[in-house]
């Protein structure tokens, strides 16, 4: 965490402002949680699977693991603030994370429901599909790990990037 704390003001304030006019569509929603965590990229981040994506606090990635984004993520989906939780946990909820690293940044959105535990020590999930487990912190997502820019996958494939990962909840 002492890391994401040195991170220019400049980065912060600009990811903040894409979230913002990003999210202002929304005006309908009333309560909003930002979770703001830093990760790291690995170089078999391939990111070819077509119905998940994933972060994980573990440092290692292998071959099979085509939906990992990042790794060694300060927070796994335990981790979230009791706030995040409480907004994601209520049916209809919406939840977008964006992602950024060296100057490219993406956005998946999807929605919560009460069945999503974050009992997970280790990593967080989205899904296209209603599935819910402890790993799982966003459903109905609007991207899978291969659907993002091969441009974006290639920067998350490089051993030394610094991951910036923000997860909104609004009710």
């Amino acid at each position: 965490m002492a890391r994401w704390n040195k991170i220019k003001a400049w980065d912060y304030r600009r990811c903040n402002l894409a979230l913002s006019l990003y999210l202002d569509g929304w005006g309908s929603m009333k309560r909003r949680v930002i979770e703001m965590i830093e990760a790291h990229g690995h170089s078999l981040v391939t990111a070819q699977h077509d119905t998940t994506f994933e972060f994980t606090k573990e440092e290692n990635l292998t071959a099979k693991g085509d939906c990992i984004l990042a790794v060694r993520a300060s927070k796994g989906a335990r981790d979230l603030s009791k706030e995040f939780k409480k907004l994601a946990t209520r049916n209809g909820s919406r939840i977008v994370i964006m992602i950024s690293v060296d100057g490219v940044t993406e956005t998946a959105e999807g929605r919560g429901c009460a069945s999503l535990t974050f009992a997970h020590e280790t990593d967080i999930v989205a899904r296209r599909s209603l599935f819910t487990c402890g790993r799982t912190a966003m459903i109905r997502s609007s991207k899978a790990a291969g659907d993002f820019s091969r441009a974006l996958i290639r920067k998350l494939a490089k051993p030394g990037a610094i991951v910036q990962i923000t997860m909104v909840a609004e009710f």
